[in-house]
């Protein structure tokens, strides 16, 4: 009886146990999940881009005429004084010539002083007849006051006297023509590329500003038009940075925003303020391929140049605009929120059981989320929900974040 007894309990314990096994098995297992805190701390919204400097004033300059360059000696990077000589231009060169056009010029020489002598000779003819007219016209006014001739006589000698001298003075013009045409025929030889302008015939383009040479547009010697870019000059240590910011980040953006520059090179953070936010926008294509309205916003630097040295012009810089802070603000990180219908919620953790939670959000940065309603401080979120975990759902924690 009693072995009997003794076999039933222990039949009975076993299946009890393996009950309580089977039933432990379908049991729900606990979520493994990772928690953090409701803080009160310092809480800024920024706006992140690329930005690149630039000098403000920066003065382009350039050919005031068309002529010869001499080499620019200065280099990129050289200081330079208001007034300083930057370089200098020099009549353009005449064309080269080969041997025929040589053997040409020398022919027109020729034939220019052929004419010369025979302009001379004819302004000499001229001017013996013309000579001879007016001693006539001299002695028949003599003979008019002693009434040895008539009048008519005396008119035609005046007549004759004064085409003469007309002639004469055609025949002066007709030389000097000549000898202009000898000095044309003869500047083609004399003047050639291989000529050097003289000092006097030099222009000197000289520095309108002090500052540094930004860039060089050209360097070697030659030939350059009106207006043709030089060089750059400007001060690098009055710089701007220009970003360009998504036309829905830029309406966020007013005249003296705060903005912070880091990741420049140097170990130190950087600091500017928005001056201007330009009125109109332009498309952009980002480098996936995607059209982007974007607005160039001109931000001023603020930190001294003393801290920046070695920034200089068109160098790449991230700007972080602030576009709200608060110094003691309720704030979880931005993972733990997840919507139900219109409403923004969270998991509380109470007891390893994950209690869901509506909360009112406020500024969101990305990471961390101001929270306006729903939690208080201390209060423990689960970090990132999954659809794993329900309300009233076990969860084990496996790590917490302050």
């Amino acid at each position: 009886m009693k072995v009997r007894i003794r076999r039933l309990i222990t039949v009975s314990t076993i299946g009890i146990i393996a009950l309580a096994a089977l039933i432990y098995g379908f049991l729900p297992k606990p979520v493994l999940v990772e928690t953090a805190k409701a803080v009160r701390d310092p809480f800024r919204v920024t706006i992140e881009e690329e930005g690149k400097t630039r000098v403000k004033d920066r003065f382009v300059v350039s050919a005031p005429v068309a002529g010869f360059m001499r080499r620019v000696e200065l280099k990129a990077g050289d200081a330079v004084e208001k007034g300083m000589p930057l370089f200098t231009l020099e009549p353009l060169r005449s064309q080269t010539l080969d041997p025929r056009s040589r053997a040409e010029a020398k022919s027109a020489v020729s034939a220019a002083r052929a004419s010369v002598k025979a302009a001379e000779k004819r302004e000499e003819s001229a001017g013996i007849d013309a000579e001879f007219t007016a001693d006539q016209l001299n002695r028949f006014q003599r003979l008019l006051a002693s009434g040895a001739i008539a009048q008519e006589q005396f008119d035609q000698a005046e007549a004759a006297a004064k085409s003469a001298a007309a002639v004469y003075m055609a025949a002066q013009a007709a030389t000097n023509v000549a000898r202009s045409e000898l000095k044309r025929a003869e500047s083609i030889l004399n003047y050639s590329a291989t000529s050097q302008a003289t000092e006097q015939e030099a222009i000197i383009v000289r520095s309108p500003k002090a500052g540094r040479v930004l860039r060089l547009y050209q360097e070697s010697e030659g030939a350059v038009n009106m207006g043709q870019p030089v060089l750059e000059i400007g001060d690098p240590r009055d710089i701007e940075v220009r970003v360009e910011l998504l036309s829905s980040d830029a309406v966020k953006i007013s005249q003296g925003t705060v903005v912070s520059f880091e990741h420049w090179g140097g170990g130190r953070i950087l600091t500017g303020q928005v001056s201007r936010v330009e009125p109109s926008g332009f498309t952009k294509i980002s480098s996936l391929g995607v059209e982007e309205q974007r607005v160039l916003v001109i931000v001023d630097m603020t930190s001294a140049p003393d801290v920046r040295p070695q920034l200089g012009d068109g160098y790449r810089i991230e700007a972080d605009f602030t576009v709200w802070e608060g110094e003691n603000v309720l704030q979880i990180p931005a993972s733990a929120l997840f919507r139900v219908g219109e409403k923004w919620a969270v998991f509380l953790t109470k007891a390893n059981k994950a209690r869901q939670k509506i909360v009112a959000v406020g500024h969101r940065n990305g990471l961390r989320a101001e929270i306006l309603s729903g939690l208080n401080e201390g209060d423990t979120v689960i970090a990132q929900p999954d659809d794993a975990i329900t309300d009233g759902g076990r969860i084990k924690v496996r790590k917490t974040e302050e």
